[in-house]
């Protein structure tokens, strides 16, 4: 099959041969539908975030099953599904306690004794968040993907994998939000503006988006966004707690920088929640001073939303179905694997929402 490797950070993606086991007992094989391109894995190409190499990097994808190992129960060939890097194990204490997106089971990767599940030639090829899915075809454990329904547009239904279960993961799950409680977004990219939309379907009472790019706000506002605010401007956070007369309930910080993870926190009224949801600088601490914690102010970290995906994706994909959730505005541009370079260099500039790489 045809994927994109990374052999060194800071290098261009090369499109390579590579060869894909077949699944073992508890394994799916899927051909690869559509692939969207996540700053997540940018922070792997530019190596900021370390990872073995080579790999193929991507991990929010959507195609049809192809193949599945004798034990596998949870989906069949010919299904839809949606993969999500928050594969679970089921039965250790994150598990049973509810908490899937923290499981870390060693045995949902292949063990040592068990050859690759990706190869080329003679060298292996290291599996990224339990998918690699910039590929023609994804070798995953059954707990990696779930079914949907067939009527879901694929270039479409790939973004809930990542950008939307992370988004309204934050909003529905990590945050809690009720009705009528005010929600502060920060950064309006793909994971922004899903959890601008899910505030919508939330009911939040007032929904703030911030971005430094005219275009994104104008799509926030599209989602749901009662107010935009440019984040450049010196007042950004001073704007916002004095139009919720004294800040916000919930701050959702979704970009991973030292400066909008401290505004999340500045935009807090007493009581308020901060979220973080993008990857910060391995050596960054975002943190709350003494008058903070009298204030009774909160900070959390949410790692893909708190998801439980096997229930959350399928209900967003019901959401979409319904008209109520809002992929296509969150989706920039589609393209063919060959320009995932181009793809990454967009994401640099940070200028679009979601690019997807498609798969005839």
């Amino acid at each position: 099959m045809k994927a994109a490797i990374l052999h060194m950070p800071g290098q261009a993606l090369t499109i390579e041969d590579v060869q894909i086991s077949k699944p073992g007992s508890r394994e799916v094989l899927i051909r690869t539908a559509a692939v969207g391109v996540c700053r997540s894995d940018l922070h792997f190409v530019d190596g900021a975030y370390p990872h073995p190499l080579p790999t193929i990097p991507g991990h929010e994808a959507a195609g049809i099953v192809e193949a599945v190992g004798d034990q596998v129960t949870t989906v069949k060939p010919g299904d839809a599904v949606v993969t999500c890097l928050s594969a679970f194990c089921g039965h250790c204490e994150y598990c049973v306690t509810g908490n899937l997106s923290l499981c870390t089971d060693a045995s949902l990767k292949r063990g040592k004794g068990e050859p690759p599940r990706l190869m080329m030639g003679d060298t292996v090829v290291h599996q990224m968040l339990n998918l690699s899915a910039y590929a023609e075809q994804m070798l995953v454990h059954e707990h990696a993907c779930v079914a949907i329904d067939p009527e879901m547009p694929l270039d479409r239904a790939c973004v809930i994998g990542c950008a939307v279960t992370t988004g309204a993961g934050a909003i529905f799950h990590a945050a809690d939000v009720s009705p009528g409680e005010t929600v502060a977004v920060v950064g309006c990219g793909g994971i922004g503006l899903a959890a601008v939309n899910a505030a919508k379907i939330a009911g939040a009472g007032r929904i703030i988006a911030i971005d430094p790019v005219p275009e994104k706000r104008a799509l926030a506002e599209k989602l749901g966004a009662t107010d935009t605010i440019d984040a450049k401007a010196d007042n950004a956070a001073a704007e916002v707690v004095e139009r919720t007369k004294g800040g916000v309930h919930h701050a959702i910080e979704a970009v991973g920088r030292p400066e909008t993870g401290d505004m999340a926190v500045q935009l807090l009224r007493r009581g308020g929640t901060a979220t973080i949801l993008g990857m910060m600088p391995l050596t960054h601490k975002v943190g709350l001073s003494a008058m903070d914690l009298l204030a009774s102010k909160k900070l959390q970290g949410a790692l893909m939303g708190g998801n439980r995906f096997p229930v959350d994706i399928p209900r967003l994909v019901d959401f979409y179905l319904q008209g109520r959730l809002d992929l296509d505005t969150i989706i920039a541009e589609r393209m063919p694997l060959e320009k995932i370079n181009h793809a990454f260099d967009e994401l640099r500039k940070g200028d679009a929402a979601r690019s997807v790489i498609t798969f005839d």
